[in-house]
């Protein structure tokens, strides 16, 4: 079966949590709708818990947790493994289930949301064939340890991607986990619930609560119980969580926004970088932290650089995203619909010049919440929509007449999460590399890493996911003197 909603009514977890091992029904009845924003329609309803469902989550969490955090290293390899198999083996199901709720095409969805999701159980997974829980520095042992009980907090935009990112190091740390996506995109989370149970994890290592971020969201980040959060999401929500944590003095792990600048050198191959660039841009229809949606480009060659980018834009194919000539499916929800439709008319009343796309739904689309490819050019360093994240398809083109100028100009943000440098001389491109101040630089669109480290400088957040770091980030570092005599 690839019907996610079908198939998870049949077997009854639509109006249900996962906790300690069980699916059960919450205290109250509140519900809330999934839309499809393709069509604008609800397709299902999903449970909205509360303070008690978390309670009872935790409270497995913490019982859990001195026998997972005690096995052996293969053990939770073993369960990694099966895990990842399972997620692969229902590739069409999940693949199906993020095309509903969040309107990516369902060709995307096959290649690189649940696969590359998938990729972060299998790093997660093998890291712990080699990683050094206790090490030798003299004849003290270094003793690194899992931190205890995990809340982990995960967007809308990459739903899945972004659950494995988390719960995979997680539990090969040896934390117990509580889950809470976002409810915006609840089904392929309820669908990786299944596939925890199915492949055997014990009662209590993983949980999932789905609620809003003011109830369940406050609820994890309070509890004197829960020993670390991670959240990807807004700057806004992570500031929230970071807050409501203070009291109980727990870890705050934060992947937030950001602004990213594409640098590209006045050497560069324009004609191959400005299509990758463009398409990077508008990735997951930008709805991506890490979106590069600042292009730096010479003045002296703005002109190619507009018509390189208006000829990219007029390749998409924006539509039903379960179609799958798609290139481009539905904005995720109505408020990022909304706020995208502001930035755009914002930015053509600042005065930059409008390349491509513009206000509005695309031609032949009356319905469903699709938004126009939108590039801009000539925008100036102080312009809203050269500052502010949009999260939305929305490129802005900034000209640059030194490279000493590109550079402040990339590093003109709140944000500092990633970064990209074109150019033919490699090491010109290593040396504006390293003076960005961001989380992570792609030199010359190179292939994606699960093992290199991603997260953020200044707003865009703390600490790092992916790779042996973000196994790194569930773990407490103890010093036991005098162990080797």
């Amino acid at each position: 079966m690839t019907d996610p909603i079908r198939h998870l009514t049949e077997a009854g977890r639509l109006g249900r949590f996962y906790g300690d091992g069980a699916w059960r029904d919450p205290a109250g009845s509140e519900r809330a709708g999934v839309v499809n924003p393709a069509t604008e329609a609800v397709i299902a309803e999903i449970a909205l818990c509360g303070r008690q469902e978390v309670e009872h989550a935790v409270t497995a969490a913490r019982r859990a947790f001195p026998a997972w955090s005690r096995t052996a290293p293969a053990e939770r390899a073993a369960l990694l493994d099966r895990v990842h198999g399972l997620v692969m083996e229902r590739l069409e199901l999940f693949a199906h289930a993020l095309t509903a709720e969040m309107g990516a095409p369902i060709s995307y969805a096959r290649q690189a949301q649940v696969p590359l999701a998938a990729a972060h159980l299998r790093v997660a997974r093998d890291l712990l064939a080699t990683f050094p829980f206790l090490s030798q520095r003299g004849t003290t042992a270094i003793a690194r340890e899992a931190i205890g009980v995990c809340g982990l907090i995960t967007p809308w935009n990459w739903p899945l991607y972004q659950i494995t990112a988390k719960v995979g190091p997680a539990l090969a740390a040896g934390c117990t986990v509580v889950l809470k996506p976002s409810e915006l995109s609840p089904l392929s989370a309820l669908l990786f619930a299944e596939v925890m149970h199915e492949a055997g994890c014990p009662a209590g290592v993983f949980n999932l609560v789905n609620g809003t971020g003011p109830v369940v969201g406050e609820a994890l980040a309070t509890h004197p119980e829960v020993d670390m959060i991670s959240i990807t999401g807004s700057t806004r929500a992570g500031v929230l969580v970071a807050q409501a944590a203070a009291p109980t003095v727990k870890r705050v792990a934060q992947e937030l926004g950001g602004k990213s600048p594409n640098l590209v050198l006045p050497d560069a191959d324009l004609a191959r970088c400005i299509p990758l660039g463009v398409a990077s841009a508008m990735r997951n229809l930008g709805q991506s932290c890490s979106a590069p949606t600042r292009m730096l480009v010479p003045r002296a060659r703005l002109a190619e650089v507009e018509a390189l980018a208006r000829n990219t834009v007029a390749g998409f194919r924006v539509g039903d995203p379960q179609r799958e000539e798609m290139t481009h499916g539905a904005i995720a929800n109505q408020a990022q619909f909304d706020r995208i439709q502001q930035m755009i008319r914002i930015g053509i009343e600042e005065g930059a010049t409008l390349v491509a796309g513009g206000p509005g739904r695309p031609e032949g689309l009356a319905t469903g919440l699709f938004a126009r490819p939108t590039v801009f050019s000539a925008v100036r360093r102080d312009m809203a929509i050269a500052q502010e994240e949009i999260f939305g398809p929305v490129l802005a083109i900034l000209p640059y007449d030194s490279v000493e100028e590109a550079v402040a100009i990339a590093n003109d943000t709140i944000y500092g999460l990633g970064a990209h440098v074109h150019g033919t001389d490699l090491e010109q491109v290593r040396a504006v590399a390293r003076q960005i101040r961001a989380g992570q630089v792609h030199l010359n669109a190179p292939d994606w890493d699960p093992h290199a480290p991603f997260g953020g400088y200044k707003r865009s957040g703390n600490g790092r996911e992916y790779g042996r770091e973000g196994l790194e980030e569930y773990l407490e570092t103890k010093a036991i003197l005098g162990f080797y005599q």
